[in-house]
């Protein structure tokens, strides 16, 4: 029996969140299609996880994301679980940021979604069973200065999966959302952000990734929609 596919977006450098989703869903007996525009990265870790394959594409070019999507199907099958990690934030000021850039962060953030639903649901509803996980954060759910137009494609997107859930989860397709009330310990963004933090006041990727998979495999009597994670030192 070929073993059963799942897609992951934003797959980054080795040890971040995307790479740990991609190692978890491999580890457990997945062949795993890697998405994101660092082709270098993605061959790398596609050599180590077994089962993986590299496809670049930056998601955010909605076109080149559809043509990836069908060359997916082609030669690894259709997907039983879609996650989508990748993410697009500009932060600064509403009155200097270029109004283009909201579009921008649309595009990767709640567009891409749309489009991983549209290409991916109909062969999960044909099989009658299927999930799509959501990498969201707390932006999702509040706007701050100088993050508007991360946290109002957030929250958008947030809004997209819920009506998915709503639509689908009835009809065997479990839909999740992670809002990740934390800063993620990233080879990226701990040097740049939080430095000067101790190890407890991140979120691990691989822990991340463990409840995500944790999640895909809920039983159907207890399918959970909105999943919150954060550290246990967190104040909220």
């Amino acid at each position: 029996m070929t073993s059963p596919v799942c897609l992951v977006t934003g797959v980054g450098p080795e040890h971040g969140t995307g790479a740990e989703i991609a190692r978890r869903f491999s580890a457990g007996g997945y062949r795993v299609a890697m998405i994101a525009r660092n082709a270098e990265n993605l061959r790398s870790l596609a050599s180590k996880y077994e089962g993986a394959r590299a496809y670049p594409c930056d998601v955010g070019d909605i076109e080149a994301l559809v043509q990836t999507l069908a060359l997916i199907r082609t030669e690894m099958g259709a997907p039983q679980i879609v996650v989508h990690n990748a993410l697009r934030a500009t932060r600064g000021s509403l009155l200097a940021m270029a109004p283009e850039d909201l579009e921008k962060n649309f595009r990767v953030n709640t567009t891409a979604l749309l489009h991983l639903a549209r290409e991916t649901v109909p062969q999960m509803l044909e099989a009658g069973k299927g999930a799509i996980l959501v990498t969201g954060n707390t932006s999702a759910f509040r706007g701050k200065a100088n993050w508007g137009f991360f946290a109002s494609t957030k929250a958008a997107q947030r809004i997209l999966a819920e009506s998915m859930a709503r639509e689908f989860g009835p009809k065997g397709i479990h839909v999740a959302y992670f809002m990740i009330d934390a800063a993620i310990d990233t080879p990226r963004t701990r040097p740049i952000l939080a430095a000067d933090k101790p190890d407890d006041f991140f979120a691990k990727p691989a822990a991340i990734a463990e409840e995500m998979f944790r999640v895909a495999h809920q039983d159907r009597s207890t399918w959970s929609f909105l999943v919150e994670l954060r550290p246990f030192g967190e104040a909220w």
